[in-house]
Order: structure tokens, then C-alpha cells, then sequence
């Protein structure tokens, strides 16, 4: 067994967490408050400078956008003083700070893409407006699920219906016909019903996270357990691989038949954070690499489109204007953009196909340079901190994995984009959380910040202490009474 998991009942640092809450509601509160006013700011600021540089003009949408992006950051605020006042006080104003910034850059394409001539005489349809109606709703969603569930430990009761329900919901866009699951940029990730689409696996993440969190906790004992040792390493039973497996299988399914390696990486990914964070054994991360390894190997010699995919990953500039065009576009954005960028408004990012959704982050690099992006992934990365502190601190270990997982999700998943937009990686299709144009990925994401913010308010909560009952005397000083029976 490893040592104790910092802050788990019984050890010192729960102790000291539950005697000692730290700041107040209200304090922590107010704090939220001062640095949520403080993105509001830096939101409203950056849209007058990209009125100002493309339109040389101020007009009444910055007003429009400043007043909703306020009201919806006026609304989440209360949200979560009324029902989670002892969450951290810094997850929430990252996460709008993320937001507002990709709202910003959304209103920016459109400007840029209001010029543009489109294929069949259409016109660009601005998306920063859909953007915020997105946002309405799922700051509903946030709300309710911060309302109706009190303790995040209830999900645990419901981890195989949850397991089931995210498995149909990753694999269903790659078994069903082309009209409801269209392949689109090259992946069937998407569900279509007329105008209306969905993008299933966005929920699925979260869906599989609660599953695996409570399988983890009730089987624990199963993944510690060491069978043969090989190369200095502990191998698990092979009895005990099946989780793994199956995982394994759902991620290689994935690449092949959505043909979409960043969700399947993803997913994998988290999988094996859990399974490590539940254990303390890097055998598994170590035995689930070599695994996606060898199936990526494997997809790679026997079906096209991967094999695209990876060509274009180790040479755009081989088909600069057919399958490479997208890369090399981006690779041109961020080679202007330098350290400081051209400013916001003075780039081209009508030049980078998908700029609003998976290109964004090239948009951000070219017109805030380096600098700009890297300030980007401060924030995500202060996002993550936050959140497994908060997974660090929570008493139950179904807690800690939940928030660990979720916390890790976001980082996990902006790494993969930004590695593929920079070609670290192959490029994939999802979208940076929070900042991309899309309802899905807003839907799935604040919820999980609720699932967070819940997990951190029951660690930060001060430890409700037992009314204690009234103390009878001893037996030996209580009197004996007679009983006379009744004549």
C-alpha cells in the first residue's frame, strides 16, 4: 500500500481542514467578486480595441456583448454564493475570464469574416451572439446542477447507469449512418438533427468520469495487488487488465471509426490518471501508453485517413493547399503573431480555416503573440491547480478522483489542442474549453465546473460537529423507585 493520500480522513492536513475553513463565505465571496469585476474589465477593454483597429469605429454591439457577458457573470456569482459559498473563490473567474476572451475572439472572426465571399454566395453568419445564447443556457445547466445536487457523493450510486449511458453516448456517432452522424472536417463526432446538432462525446468525458471514479473506489483493492515482476516493474494480474482493456478498445474504436484521435486520446488519458491517482502505481500509466502505442500503430497501417492525418503531422507543407492547407495556415498565424502579436485586429484569421473553433488558439498566438497565448494556458493551468487542490483537501476518496479527473480534463484536453495546432501532436478535432465557438463543448464544460465547484465547497465547508446529547446521570446515583402492584 502507498503512503496516505494528503488530506484524506484522518491525516493532519483534514484535520486542519476541517477545523480550520480559512476565510469566511462572505470574504471568499467578495473575492470572487473584485476578480470577476477584474475580467470584466479586461473582456470589455479588449472588445474596444478590436472595434477599434477593424472597424475604426465604436458601435452598439461592444454595449450588447459587455451588458450580456456582465448579466451572465452577475448571474453565475450569485449561483454560487447561494449554493456552494464555501467553493474556491478563483475557478469561477478563471473560467470567465476564458470565456470572455473566446467571446472576444469569436466577435473578431466575425468582423474579419464579414468581408469574406463564401462558397455559394453565402453570407457569414456572426457567431459571437449564438456564442452568448450558449453561454445563457449553460450557466442554466450550471445552476441546476449546483441547486439539485448538494453532495457530490450521491453520483457514486449511480456510477455503472452513468458508465453505460457515456459509453452509448462516445460510440454512437460512429456506428450510425452518415445523415444523423455527418463526417465532418474528417470525423464523426457529431449528431445532426436539422438545424440543430450535438456533440455527444463533450458529455460522454464527463459521464465516463463519474463511472470510473466510483468503480475505482469500490475496486481498488484489485488494481494494487502486484502479480510478476518484469524489467523492475510490478505488473498487475492479468485478471485484472480487463478495465484497462476495455478501455483500450473504446479508445482505438474512437480513432477508427469517428476517425477522431483527439477524443480517443483523451479519453485514455483520463482513464489512466484515474487508474493511477486510485493506486499510486505507474505501471499502469507505463502499460496503458505502450497500449495506445501499439493501436495507433496498428490504426496507422491499416486505414487511410489516420495515415493522412499523420502525414500531414510530419510534412503540411507537402500539400500546402489541400490536406496540409489548415496546419500551414496556422503555422503561418503564429509566425507573424512573434512574441507580442499583431494586436488585436490587426491579424488575418480569415486566412485560418475553423478560426472559431479549432484554430482559435492559432488566432489568440498570432494576435497576441507568445506572450498572449502563454498567458492563455496561465490561466488553464491556475484553473487545474484550483481545482485538484480542492480534490487534494475533500474527505472521501470517490471526491478526490472525481475532482482530480475533472481538473485534469481540462488541462489534458487544452493540451491536446494547442499541441495540435503547433504540430506537437497530429492535429485533432476537438475544441479548447471555454474559449471555442460551440454549444456543446459550453454545455459539458460548465457543468463540470459546477461538479468542481461542489466538490471544493464540501472540502472548504467547516466540519459539522454533532449536537451533543444531554448527559444522563450514572446508574449507580440514580434512586430506586418502588412499584407497588396494583390491589
Amino acid at each position: 500500500m502507498g503512503s496516505p493520500v494528503p488530506g484524506a480522513e484522518g491525516t493532519p492536513l483534514a484535520a486542519a481542514s476541517s477545523t480550520s475553513p480559512g476565510l469566511r463565505p462572505p470574504t471568499r465571496r467578495s473575492t470572487e467578486l473584485f476578480m470577476l469585476a477584474f475580467a470584466a474589465m479586461l473582456v470589455t477593454g479588449a472588445l474596444i480595441l478590436v472595434e477599434a483597429n477593424q472597424e475604426q469605429e465604436l458601435s452598439l454591439r461592444i454595449l450588447w456583448l459587455g451588458l450580456a457577458y456582465l448579466g451572465l457573470l452577475t448571474v453565475a456569482h450569485l449561483a454560487v454564493r447561494k449554493w456552494a459559498p464555501y467553493a474556491d473563490p478563483v475557478i469561477m473567474p478563471c473560467v470567465a475570464l476564458l470565456n470572455g476572451l473566446g467571446l472576444v475572439m469569436i466577435h473578431r472572426i466575425d468582423l474579419a469574416m464579414a468581408d469574406v465571399k463564401l462558397p455559394g454566395d453565402r453570407v457569414w453568419s456572426a457567431a459571437a451572439p449564438k456564442q452568448v445564447l450558449w453561454t445563457a443556457i449553460a450557466l442554466v445547466l450550471f445552476c441546476t446542477v449546483l441547486k439539485v445536487l448538494s453532495d457530490h457523493r450521491t453520483l457514486a450510486r449511480y456510477g455503472y447507469t452513468f458508465g453505460l449511458l457515456g459509453l452509448v453516448a462516445l460510440v454512437l456517432p460512429g456506428v450510425l449512418p452518415g445523415f444523423i452522424a455527418p463526417e465532418i472536417n474528417g470525423a464523426k463526432i457529431w449528431l445532426s438533427f436539422g438545424a440543430f446538432s450535438i456533440q455527444p462525446g463533450e458529455f460522454a468525458k464527463i459521464l465516463l468520469m463519474v463511472f470510473f471514479a466510483a468503480f475505482l473506489v469500490s475496486k481498488r483493492d484489485l488494481f494494487t495487488i502486484a502479480g510478476r515482476r518484469v524489467l523492475g516493474l510490478d505488473l498487475p494480474r492479468a485478471r485484472d487488465l480487463g478495465p484497462l482493456i476495455a478501455a483500450w478498445a473504446v479508445g482505438v474504436s474512437i480513432m477508427v471509426l469517428q476517425k477522431d484521435l483527439g477524443s480517443s486520446l483523451l479519453f485514455f488519458g483520463i482513464v489512466l490518471v484515474l487508474l493511477y491517482v486510485a493506486t499510486e502505481r505507474a505501471v499502469w500509466v507505463v502499460l496503458g501508453v505502450m497500449m495506445f502505442c501499439v493501436g495507433a500503430f496498428v490504426a496507422w497501417k491499416l486505414f487511410t485517413h489516420v495515415q493522412v492525418r499523420v502525414q500531414n503531422w510530419l510534412d503540411p507543407f507537402a500539400d500546402p493547399s489541400g490536406a496540409g492547407y489548415q496546419i500551414v495556415q496556422s503555422l503561418f498565424g503564429l509566425g507573424t503573431g512573434s512574441m507580442f502579436g499583431a494586436g488585436l485586429g490587426g491579424g488575418r484569421p480569415d486566412q485560418i480555416p475553423e478560426a472559431n473553433t479549432d484554430f482559435i488558439t492559432a488566432v489568440i498566438g498570432e494576435e497576441l503573440g507568445f506572450v498572449g497565448l502563454a498567458a492563455v494556458l496561465m490561466i488553464y493551468m491556475v484553473f487545474a491547480m484550483r481545482g485538484l487542490r480542492g480534490a487534494l483537501a475533500v474527505r472521501d476518496t470517490f471526491g478526490k478522483l472525481l475532482g482530480g479527473g475533472l481538473a485534469f480534463a481540462v488541462a489534458f484536453q487544452i493540451f491536446i489542442v494547442v499541441g495540435g495546432v503547433t504540430k506537437l501532436i497530429p492535429m485533432t478535432g476537438i475544441t479548447a474549453p471555454f474559449l471555442s465557438y460551440g454549444g456543446s463543448s459550453l454545455l459539458a464544460n460548465y457543468i463540470l465546473v459546477a461538479l468542481l465547484l461542489r466538490i471544493s465547497d464540501a472540502a472548504r465547508a467547516p466540519k459539522s460537529t454533532p449536537k451533543p446529547r444531554p448527559q444522563q446521570p450514572a446508574i449507580a446515583d440514580q434512586f430506586t423507585v418502588m412499584v407497588e402492584r396494583p390491589k
